[in-house]
């Protein structure tokens, strides 16, 4: 049996499942994704500043995930992630781009979640970004940006055909989102909705644009961090505020110091990305109303998440990509039937997880190859006793290029297309307490990190002494996840 004709017999056999067993009625799926929406700003996850009123009405009515992490902090990798419900290594996206000709694509033997739900009767929508470089498979309408889009009158490609429209895009994708949700049928259904807000450069609409012009935005702890103990993150300068972002506001000061040059920048960037948020707030409130008043909501499993998170001023830097926590960590908020409102769970939740969980909800067996673990009996209050305590993640892209090259490769101008902001690839495991980073392209280089004492990760303890068992407890621990997720 071929590959692809196997995914078509699974799917087969999962539709049939569903229709002799599933109850009725199933509930609808809202699964929400953000671009680059970092956890730590987000109002109920104690940001005191951004304004999210509806975001955190998911937090209040569901479950907050306070450990919620990504396998790979990179846009198109993390979306395949969630399709479906497989590391990187697997499913076929390491990085974001074309690289000399070589396109990534999904390996199309793996089961979605939407082709799995559309199989077992479910009608299927995505609109907004989809990032992806072939064609969004397993729904019944799509209205997507192509790769990045833009903010302002953009274009959407609509079951493949490109129109563009007057407006935002952020406003755009929730019509859009209101339009599906609006079609009669008697089937239950599921909607993708993804923004690409507030992916940089970040464009709030003009009723945002202003949000915040009277407040002075406080500077993260790390801000002017020296990069002390740790050599990677040293070299990633053009991640750093004052060396590239400046492009990006033609109305910077003239005659600034560097200092004042990087304080400017941090405020405008932060106020900015605040407004795309609030333009997403706003409209995610248009489709919270609307399932109030056709009385969806209490039917409608809604999970609020992002693609990966984000240095927002965080060690000096913009971009994501690193195992540190702000780039690690994403927001997770989860409104399931059913499910106690209120809770707040430190229960480590992956991206991987998504997949899982939509498809037990839906009563659609999970796939084989889906490598995550439903979130069901967390949301119900009752984590399992064996529920993972540690989290692999690992980072690619485009490792091919580098693979034993090292760190002077990756600075010879001809990388730099290869390497964004001269991020090399990267493997570690974070526990509870520590986190291992080995960057395995680097010339052998680790990195420890102790995240009760050390939570900004500033102090690279590896090679320190009294670190030995330690050290070994966890590359045991990384060497067993990298063996459970077949990442050899």
């Amino acid at each position: 049996m071929s590959r692809l004709g196997r995914r078509d017999f699974l799917l087969a056999t999962l539709g049939a499942t569903v229709a002799c067993t599933s109850p009725a009625p199933r509930p609808n799926i809202l699964f929400i994704m953000t671009d680059d929406h970092a956890a730590g700003h987000v109002g109920c996850y104690g940001n005191p500043l951004v304004k999210t009123p509806h975001i955190d009405r998911l937090g209040r009515e569901g479950v907050r995930f306070d450990n919620a992490f990504v396998t790979n902090s990179l846009c198109a990798p993390s979306r395949a992630t969630v399709l479906t419900g497989c590391y990187s290594h697997l499913h076929g996206i390491r990085g974001n781009s074309e690289m000399k000709g070589q396109i990534e694509n999904i390996n199309r033997s793996l089961i979605t979640y939407p082709q799995a739900l559309q199989a077992a009767g479910y009608r299927t929508g995505i609109v907004g970004k989809w990032h992806l470089s072939h064609d969004p498979v397993g729904f019944d309408t799509w209205r997507v940006l192509p790769g990045q889009g833009l903010y302002f009158d953009p274009e959407f490609i609509e079951n493949g055909v490109r129109k563009q429209y007057s407006g935002y895009a952020t406003d755009l994708t929730t019509d859009f989102a209101l339009d599906f949700l609006r079609e009669p049928s008697d089937k239950p259904w599921c909607l993708v909705y993804q923004h690409k807000a507030p992916h940089r450069p970040f464009l709030p609409p003009p009723r945002f644009a202003h949000l915040y012009d009277d407040v002075e935005i406080p500077l993260p702890p790390t801000f002017d961090d020296d990069y002390q103990t740790r050599k990677v993150a040293a070299e990633a300068e053009d991640m750093r505020f004052d060396v590239s972002i400046a492009g990006d506001y033609k109305d910077l000061p003239a005659n600034l110091t560097r200092a004042a040059k990087k304080r400017w920048l941090y405020q405008r960037f932060v106020k900015d990305y605040y407004g795309a948020i609030a333009a997403v707030d706003d409209n995610l409130g248009r489709v919270l109303a609307y399932l109030d008043q056709r009385k969806l909501t209490d039917n409608t499993l809604i999970i609020y998440t992002s693609d990966n998170g984000f240095f927002v001023g965080d060690h000096g830097w913009y971009d994501k990509r690193f195992m540190y926590e702000p780039s690690l960590r994403v927001p997770l908020l989860v409104r399931a039937p059913g499910a106690p409102a209120g809770q707040v769970t430190p229960a480590m939740a992956m991206n991987i997880d998504m997949a899982p969980t939509i498809l037990d909800y839906a009563g659609v067996p999970k796939p084989a190859s889906m490598q995550g673990q439903s979130l069901r009996p967390v949301l119900s209050g009752q984590t399992p006793a064996d529920w993972r305590q540690s989290i692999y993640y690992s980072y690619f892209e485009n490792s091919w290029q580098l693979a034993g090259k090292g760190r002077e490769a990756m600075s010879d101008p001809s990388f730099q297309f290869f390497t964004p902001h001269r991020i090399g690839p990267h493997r570690g495991v974070r526990t509870a307490t520590h986190k291992l980073i080995h960057y395995y392209a680097e010339g052998d280089v680790w990195e420890l990190f102790d995240l009760a004492k050390d939570p900004q990760e500033l102090q690279n303890s590896y090679g320190q002494t009294g670190t030995d068992t330690l050290v070994a407890t966890l590359k045991a621990e990384l060497d067993r996840l990298r063996q459970l997720y077949r990442d050899t």
